[in-house]
């Protein structure tokens, strides 16, 4: 098989690292970020360990799995993963609901590596690599290149690559990957697959659409974040689109979320994977219209991440402080709420506008804790 068609989107290859690294360490910007990620560590010694790199693992080993355990250290109180839904040695590719850009992949990959499991392969946004520093940086970590503002021509084009190069990877390289479920974060946390994803993965393999993704091993999982560092910053950008017509995210918004995500306190984080889909999708009936298809699997997909959800007291305050109830009131108690109410005026202070709306904002900060239980109750009830 033919894969130079892949050298633009894919990760390195181990026998490509030295070169990298020369250009990494010769970069300024470079030198500083890592200099401020690995303080109590001369560059020297960091360009010493890097040149020691012989493959993207012992880069992962090296850097990239003290940086994370790091972060989880600094900024929450507890990252957890289940696995056992999984229990063979097939690779797979989890889709997941979107929290944080850098961090849920980042916090699946070390908590593999504890469990002694090889870590994933990560679809990421070249939306998101605004310098050539950070682009060689995640293609050395394991990701490949999700091609965004493109005309509908290409953007056909690089999808079809894409689905090749995963279907590549998760059946013959036997590399797991990670892609999130829509492009983008659900900003309300109201998390839904994208069926565009799905139409994406099935362009790659063979057969109809139930083989091409029983192919790649679809595993639903859910992330649950206490705290959303970003969800002023989500709100803010709420009011913004609401009140500025066509607004748009800058660069340095994108560098903001980016930043506020990896430091800001998430508190208790818990990854929960559901079983390989390949049992349901064999369920589906294959004469269905591709679009009910298509449906029907982004539906079952959600389902599995709304029920593996783990709700946290906030979920329950934010849940009656919309409805203007005290029905959760047994799962949290009058601490917990105070805190929380704290909390959410902390986040309010943080919104730089110069009109701003306080009960909308205030509104969206709720919905944003509120919809990840409402999806749950409504999980429970599909039979």
């Amino acid at each position: 098989m033919d894969t130079t068609e892949f050298d633009d989107i894919r990760s390195y290859y181990d026998e490509e690292l030295a070169q990298i690294f020369d250009e990494l360490i010769a970069d300024p910007t470079f030198r500083r970020v890592a200099a401020g990620a690995f303080p109590e560590i001369p560059f020297e010694l960091l360009e010493k360990k890097m040149r020691s790199c012989k493959t993207k693992r012992d880069f992962q080993r090296a850097f990239s799995y003290p940086f994370v355990w790091k972060t989880a250290s600094n900024s929450t109180g507890g990252v957890t993963l289940d696995h056992s839904a999984l229990e063979d040695t097939k690779a797979y590719t989890y889709i997941s609901n979107h929290r944080d850009i850098v961090l849920d992949s980042g916090f699946l990959s070390v908590l593999l590596m504890d469990i002694g499991k090889d870590t994933v392969e990560i679809a990421i946004g070249d939306n998101l690599l605004i310098y050539p520093w950070i682009k060689k940086l995640v293609r050395i970590n394991k990701s490949f290149i999700v091609q965004r503002a493109l005309t509908m021509r290409q953007m056909l084009e690089s999808s079809a690559r894409m689905s090749r190069y995963i279907h590549h990877t998760v059946t013959l390289k036997n590399q797991s990957v990670w892609i999130a479920q829509r492009e983008g974060r659900a900003k309300d946390a109201n998390d839904r697959t994208q069926e565009s994803v799905l139409k994406m993965l099935a362009m790659g393999g063979e057969g109809d659409v139930i083989d091409r993704l029983t192919e790649i091993n679809i595993v639903p999982l859910a992330l649950s974040y206490e705290y959303d560092p970003c969800d002023f910053l989500k709100a803010k950008e709420f009011q913004l689109k609401r009140d500025v017509e066509d607004y748009k995210k800058t660069v340095q918004d994108d560098l903001k979320n980016m930043e506020t995500g990896l430091m800001g306190y998430k508190g208790r984080v818990h990854l929960q994977v559901a079983p390989c889909l390949n049992s349901e999708l064999a369920k589906l009936d294959r004469s269905l219209p591709k679009t009910e298809l298509y449906k029907q699997i982004a539906a079952c997909i959600d389902t599995n991440i709304h029920r593996n959800y783990r709700m946290y007291p906030c979920n329950y305050i934010a849940h009656d402080l919309l409805e203007g109830n005290t029905v959760f009131a047994s799962q949290y108690s009058k601490e917990e709420k105070e805190h929380f109410e704290r909390y959410l005026q902390g986040q309010l202070d943080k919104i730089d506008l110069p009109c701003k709306d306080l009960p909308y904002l205030y509104g969206k900060l709720l919905l944003m804790y509120a919809n990840p239980l409402k999806n749950q109750q409504q999980a429970y009830v599909i039979s």
